[in-house]
């Protein structure tokens, strides 16, 4: 047997994205006609194995060029790609790369697209190949790929990302998974899905596998009114497994095991961190800003058990604290402060910068400031170009190597599209710790995630913060007999997986390796690998993949993996300036009611930022308005009243200080904070809270993020999203609203406001819905609210009683 162990601690990402993106150059529309289109992806025991395969025909009468287009997973190795034209087969040849130099270099000599790979973005890269078809010919592309799912945050992602750009009449795509330990959770989200394609969506799930397909007709595809396709964007699938060993799970196939080590429960390492951040000139504008934002999510995901200090650096380093100080609320608020006031400018002394971090550790040892069983470690945020002091990268990772000895772990965060990205992957590498990149067009803070490590995941070396801790020991026993039994007979696995995994997974390991290996190790490092890339048809780094064109040998072109290097409308109809709000009558309460009643630490200040929001009226009657001669003012909060359907309220906060609780229903497990601005006359944040299923909805004027199990998802406002969880539905419109409903709960709606001042609107549908103990701002409108009879001179003029208080309403 050979061994191939898969720490899965939590904490370490998890993910895998199966993306395919197909359209077509044309002179004229449908000349070149996609008839099918499907993608079939078998993910065995996490190992996924997919298949794009596209039908095309020429419909014009002339010859025409079909470009056919896939994106794909960073960390997948495509495995065979062919295309069949007339019968005949022209099928991708996987040699050593330097075999293939020679059609490398006579492609880039004629202007073509040598690398028919190229990197898209922080997650994907994109496969392309174009081949003229002669009149009423058809050609079958076919793409196959390879990759190893992680586990992220309790969940792994399988992301197909479709854009057909024409309608089709085949199309389908089926995800079988097969988990022997048992599947625990499986959910679907969509930013394309209507309640028209809803129903082309069927899943089928027993304890140990699960089938999603996804197969629309024509009509379903079409867009109303038109004849374009709606199917645009990502279809995602999340799933994990039991885990009722503490040992984990061992999976045998023909002859190859799998480990799967995960335990739960385990408690979190205390971590002793200094941050070290380049403030330097090349670090101005948007890098310094990501750095900010950066900074400020990891302050707050560190535990009240961590200790932490910053080092600001130019051309000389800063410490912001003398030692390290403990991850208080005091503290990290400091330290948020001081983080939002970096500027740029000046220098980069890097060396400098690091020796004073190392320093600062090994006095802190030296004076047993540490905790014991503690784990210390050294997170530098930088673009990664020295320019002050040691400019040699060789030199700096040297010394910086050198001053660690093998005792902390040092982590990387490069920012900018020209990122010395090397340079950084090779510093964290030979330290025991990880170099991550950050995308200049993308939010930082939903790219991060802090090193919080457990027993279960120890360094690769010795690391003496653990020898105070009590040793952990786990112990299971498995049937070779039995467990091979599990993945001989299901046709809806990919057989002998495990030893292509086992393949993969050392490609993977091998060529991390050679990062920091010495010139005599890198040689039989990329030796080994380069054999396990030929003998399995893996695209590495060390391979590439020869594509020969029907039209001759001159029309090849060759496909290589990328390397991370350092470059690479609907109208709103609730927008006020063109429509009012619902017709009926309005009450307008004057007053403070952010601060009426019993509300307590309800109204108390949330310990963290949060993002924003504006109030506003019942759902049913969005775009049923009738026109208006003038833009009007957004009342900040409008409310159906209680027992009502034509009356509403029109709540005026005033004085308010902090964020606030709008609504807070124990019953129904749901809470919604928010921060109104009087100067602004609305909401800066708002956040909704729901308890079962646990889900958390923070929304801004730029976008909404959703929280789940830890995990961060970020939309775009007046994108298309349909996502389903057992018991929640999100779904949200081209006009941007997001609904958060429920059978059984209030509705919740959040939509941008775009009139006077930026900002968002709450939106709230079924509050017949809410129980008695409903409260909060603006909950206690619907429990105990009492009318006054109308004022005898003046009928537009009212009491209105809540929970005991009086104030004047006017009509």
């Amino acid at each position: 047997l050979n061994q191939l162990s898969l720490p899965g601690a939590p904490g370490v990402i998890y993910v895998l994205c199966v993306c395919f993106l197909i359209y077509k150059t044309l002179k004229r529309k449908n000349d070149i006609d996609i008839y099918s289109l499907t993608v079939d992806s078998k993910v065995s025991s996490r190992f996924a194995h997919t298949v794009v395969t596209s039908r095309v025909v020429n419909r014009a009468d002339v010859t025409q060029e079909a470009t056919f287009q896939v994106e794909l997973p960073k960390r997948a190795f495509i495995t065979n790609f062919s295309m069949i034209i007339d019968g005949v087969t022209y099928p991708g040849n996987i040699k050593e790369k330097a075999s293939a130099q020679e059609e490398y270099s006579a492609a880039v000599a004629r202007g073509e697209s040598a690398g028919l790979v190229k990197a898209t973005g922080r997650k994907m890269e994109q496969f392309q190949v174009s081949v003229n078809v002669a009149p009423s010919a058809k050609v079958t592309f076919e793409l196959v790929y390879e990759e190893l799912l992680k586990r992220h945050l309790g969940a792994y992602e399988l992301l197909l990302k479709v854009q057909p750009q024409q309608l089709v009449k085949h199309l389908q795509m089926d995800i079988h998974i097969f988990e022997p330990q048992g599947i625990s959770l499986l959910e679907t989200e969509s930013t394309f899905m209507t309640n028209e394609l809803a129903h082309a969506l069927t899943i089928s799930q027993n304890e140990t596998k699960a089938h999603i397909r996804f197969k629309p007709t024509l009509s379903q595809q079409k867009s109303p009114g038109g004849e374009d396709t709606v199917v645009n964007g990502n279809f995602i699938i999340h799933y994990d497994v039991n885990r009722t060993l503490s040992g984990g799970s061992i999976q045998i196939e023909n002859g190859y095991f799998v480990h799967y080590f995960a335990p739960e429960g385990l408690p979190t390492i205390p971590k002793n961190v200094i941050f070290v951040i380049d403030k330097s000139g090349s670090m101005s504008g948007k890098k310094i800003q990501q750095t900010r934002e950066a900074l400020i999510k990891i302050l707050d995901d560190l535990s009240p058990r961590d200790q932490f200090n910053l080092i600001s650096f130019s051309r000389e380093a800063t410490q912001w604290k003398p030692s390290l100080v403990p991850a208080s609320a005091e503290n990290v608020n400091q330290a948020r402060s001081y983080v939002s006031h970096l500027q740029a400018q000046g220098g980069t002394n890097i060396n400098g910068a690091m020796m004073t971090a190392v320093q600062l550790l090994t006095n802190a040892n030296r004076q047993e400031l540490l905790p014991a069983g503690s784990v210390s470690l050294i997170i530098l945020l930088t673009d990664g170009d020295p320019t002050v002091g040691e400019t040699n990268p060789a030199k700096i990772q040297k010394n910086v190597q050198e001053a660690i000895a093998d005792q902390y772990s040092l982590f990387c965060l490069g920012f900018g599209f020209d990122v010395s990205y090397a340079f950084l992957e090779k510093l964290a590498l030979d330290n025991g710790g990880l170099a991550r990149r950050i995308y200049e067009d993308s939010d930082s803070a939903l790219q991060l995630e802090v090193p919080n490590p457990r027993p279960s995941r120890l360094l690769s070396r010795p690391d003496p913060s653990f020898q105070h801790m009590q040793n952990i020991t786990f112990q299971m026993e498995s049937s070779v007999a039995e467990k091979e039994g599990e993945f001989q007979s299901p046709k809806y696995i990919f057989h002998s997986f495990m030893e292509r995994l086992w393949a993969y997974l050392t490609i993977q390991q091998l060529l991390e390796k050679m990062i920091s290996a010495s010139d005599a190790e890198k040689q039989a490092l990329e030796t080994r690998a380069l054999n396990l890339s030929l003998q399995y048809s893996f695209v590495t780094p060390l391979t590439s993949m020869v594509v020969t064109k029907p039209e001759g040998k001159e029309q090849s072109e060759v496909a290589e993996k990328p390397v991370e290097t350092g470059g690479c409308e609907s109208k709103t109809p609730a927008s006020l300036a063109a429509q009012p709000f619902p017709s009926g009558s309005y009450w307008k309460i004057t007053g403070n009611p952010g601060r009426i009643g019993p509300q307590g630490p309800l109204d108390s200040p949330s310990s963290r930022p949060l993002p924003a929001l504006t109030s506003q009226p019942a759902l049913p009657a969005l775009g049923t308005a009738p026109a208006v001669p003038a833009p009007i003012q957004a009342p900040p909060v409008i409310l159906t009243l209680p027992g009502q359907s034509v009356n509403r309220l029109c709540v005026d906060i005033k004085h308010s200080q902090g964020p606030m609780t709008l609504l807070s229903d124990p019953d129904q497990g749901i809470e919604v904070r928010g921060q109104y601005e009087t100067e602004k006359a609305q909401f800066s944040w708002i956040e909704v809270t729901f308890k079962n299923p646990q889900l958390q909805v923070r929304a801004s004027p730029e976008h909404v993020v959703v929280t789940r199990n830890r995990r961060n998802s970020a939309y775009k406002w007046k994108g298309t999203l349909f996502s389903v969880i057992p018991g929640l539905s999100m779904t949200m419109d081209k006009a941007g609203l997001l609904l958060l409903s429920s059978p059984d709960k209030v509705t919740i709606g959040l939509l941008p406001w775009d009139g006077p001042g930026k900002g968002l609107r709450l939106l709230l549908q079924d509050t017949d819905r809410f129980s008695s103990h409903v409260g909060g701002t603006l909950g206690q409108f619907y429990q105990d609210v009492l009318w006054g009879p109308p004022a005898a001179a003046d009928d537009s003029r009212r009491t209105l009683s809540v929970q005991g208080h009086d104030y004047s309403a006017t009509r």
